[in-house]
Parts: structure tokens; sequence; C-alpha cells
């Protein structure tokens, strides 16, 4: 059994030159929760067996295995080994599941985490092959993504007008919970000298509204080519854009960690856990549409765990794109009230190698809060990859 002993986030900030965490560095944003880690379990991080950290554009500031360098720039012994993947959007929860994985079977602990800093490393500025190789996406036939959510959002039937009301109310329950400090895992991001750059997420749109998201023009609809193959190959006569800026994830920076531990560590430690790791999966599924595969791993990590929809009290679910949160509500019959009842990353913004560790922090504060039992967490990511786990809080 692999018990969750913390999970901390920082705030999300916005993803642009503006935002308040721009002017750090990645590997400072990525060292402060893992500072805030270690002051309150400074035994059980001494003695991780390794950081493993998800971030999917590692490039200039986020290259060169940012998990080793964050966890030496916090201080943390030269004895704790570190490394960095990429599972696209779900880097962060696999990050989780391997972390998971080597404390269980060392008895042992293991932290994971996710940082991304979309402010000074866009998506795509590591030039990586997924999109900049035209020829390579033609031969695989990978289109742009929020191509493909559109593509989604015709076979289903999706309008924009129900995608759109989907994000306000995304919109609505963040600022809803950041009102009333339903985030309790956070870790304040301060500047060299101390003073708090950020404290709470900075992304939610407070002036949004169903009229200004009408107004939003359409993001993925002069892309001919792509549409097209993509046509071709589910035969569709045509595309039903629906999709833009602000009912698709908002760019966000963000770092996120979790501390994990096996049976005997938490007894030779004297640990705490806030939860445990009930069942995960892992899988891929269509690459053209690439963005469903949340469905299957939720699926199959309930099967797994000996559950049913039923039996989850709050499911946590990356907003890539809102068609795909339509998607998610229709094809498991999870009810809206129990979906991403804080906002997601449509409101609260997406990290993107964060976001899934993240996501298992907001799981437990809302389980905690409610005195809830279970929570699902999932993600979908790029070329189909997906991945969920099953989360069931314990007492304190």
């Amino acid at each position: 059994m692999t018990y969750i002993i913390e999970a901390l986030r920082t705030p999300r900030g916005r993803g642009n030159s503006r935002g308040a965490l721009a002017g750090v560095a990645p590997v400072e944003l990525l060292a402060q929760p893992l500072r805030a880690l270690a002051a309150a379990q400074p035994q059980a991080c001494a003695e991780a067996q390794d950081v493993i950290v998800g971030c999917v554009t590692q490039h200039s500031g986020q290259a060169g295995n940012i998990a080793r360098l964050a966890a030496l720039q916090a201080g943390w012994s030269d004895s704790v080994p570190g490394v960095t993947l990429n599972r696209y959007c779900a880097s962060g929860l696999s990050a989780t599941l391997f972390a998971a994985q080597c404390a269980h079977s060392t008895g042992a602990v293991a932290v994971s985490g996710g940082v991304e800093m979309m402010s000074n490393t866009p998506m795509g500025a590591d030039a990586a092959p997924l999109f900049a190789d035209t020829e390579l996406q033609r031969r695989l036939n990978l289109v742009p993504i929020g191509l493909a959510a559109d593509a989604v959002a015709t076979l289903e039937g999706f309008t924009r007008a129900q995608c759109d009301a989907y994000a306000l109310a995304s919109q609505q329950r963040a600022q809803a919970a950041l009102a009333q400090g339903h985030f309790r895992s956070l870790v304040p991001v301060t500047d060299a000298h101390g003073t708090t750059l950020l404290a709470q997420d900075e992304t939610p749109r407070a002036a949004t509204s169903a009229e200004s998201l009408a107004r939003t023009p359409l993001a993925f609809d002069r892309l001919p080519d792509f549409s097209a193959s993509l046509c071709d190959e589910l035969k569709l006569s045509a595309l039903t854009h629906v999709h833009h800026a602000a009912n698709a994830p908002a760019t966000a920076d963000g770092a996120s960690v979790c501390l994990l531990a096996g049976d005997a560590a938490v007894r030779r430690l004297g640990l705490r856990p806030r939860a445990r790791i009930v069942s995960h999966a892992t899988l891929a599924v269509n690459r053209t549409l690439a963005l469903t595969g949340a469905v299957d791993a939720t699926q199959w990590a309930l099967q797994r765990a000996g559950l049913d929809v039923a039996d989850i009290d709050l499911f946590e679910v990356n907003e890539s794109f809102a068609a795909l949160m339509l998607h998610y509500q229709r094809h498991l019959g999870v009810p809206h009230e129990r979906l991403n009842v804080n906002g997601g990353a449509i409101a609260l913004g997406h990290a993107m190698g964060s976001t899934g560790c993240a996501l298992v922090s907001m799981a437990l504060d809302e389980l905690e809060r409610r005195q809830q039992r279970y929570a699902v967490v999932a993600l979908c990511g790029a070329t189909g990859l997906a991945a969920a786990a099953v989360l069931e809080r314990l007492p304190a």
C-alpha cells in the first residue's frame, strides 16, 4: 500500500509576461514547495529514494533535469537523486504514480512533483517534432490538439453554447473557491528577499460572462489542411468549431510536490498519511482524437479498485477543453456537481507538467473539507496518452 503523506502546490500565475511569477526561475519555483515539504517532513525528505518530476517543455530554464537541480536549490542532500519525465499533460500524475511505485517497492519514501513556466518557456519552445515537424505530423496523422477537441465536439454534437456554459461554470466555481479559502495546501511564492509574489491563483477571470465568452473569436477554424485530413480520418463532412481561448485551458506557471511512503516507512518514521492510492491506470487511445483517454483511464482505475462512478465523491479532471469535459460527463455518467467543484484548468490554469500533481493536492483539500472518502484524479494528453488514480482520504 502507498500513502500520500503530503501534497502541496504553488498558486498558479498567468502564463505570460504580465503574470506574477514570470520573473521567477523555473528551478526556484519548484524549489519553493520542495523547501516547504522538507520543513514539514525533514526526516522523510532526507531519506527520499527519488524525486520524480513532470515537465513537458524541457527547454531553456526547464532543461537539464530540473528535478535534480530544484532539489539541490531547495537545500536537499546530495544523496537524494532526481529525474524529470514528460508524458505531456499527464506528466505530473505519472510522476506521482512512479514515485508511489518506488515507495511501495522499497517500503521507503519518494517524492513526486511537476513544474511548468509557460510565461517564459511556452509550449513548443523546444521545437518538438509533435509541433514542429509537419511531415511527421502528416505521416502519423497528428493534428493540433485544439482541432482534436473540435473534432470530439463535432462527433458528440456539443455546441459552442454548451462549451461556453461549462467554461463559465469553471470560472464561477474557481472564484467562489478562492473567496472561501478552499485551497489549504498552497505554498505562497516569494522573491529572494522573502516578499510574497503570489499567494493565491491569479488565473481566474472574474469578469467572464456568457456574453464575453460568446464574443471570443474561435481559435482553430483556420487550419484547412489539418481539418481536411481529420475529416477524412473520422469520415466527417465538416468540423464544427467551438473552442477558443476562453473555453480552453489557460496557460499558467506553477509547481507542485507530493510526499509518498510505503507501509514500513509510515511505521518507522511515525508519518500521518492524508490518503492512500487505491488504484491507478496509465494508457493510450487514438492518437488523432488524442484527448478522450481520461474516460478510459478512469474506467480502468475504477475497475481495479472495485468501485464505480457512484462510489466516488469527487472527480478532479484536467479541463483540457470544454468539450472534453462534457464528453467525460456523458461517457462516465459523472454529475457536474461532483466534477471539478472548485473550478478547473479553464479558470485556474494549466501549468502542464505540474497539473497532475496539483490535482492531487486539490482533491485532498476538498475531500478533507467535506469529510468525504474517494476522489478520482484524471488527465489526458497529446498523442492519446492518459492517466488516472483513485484516492482514499484517511482520517486524521
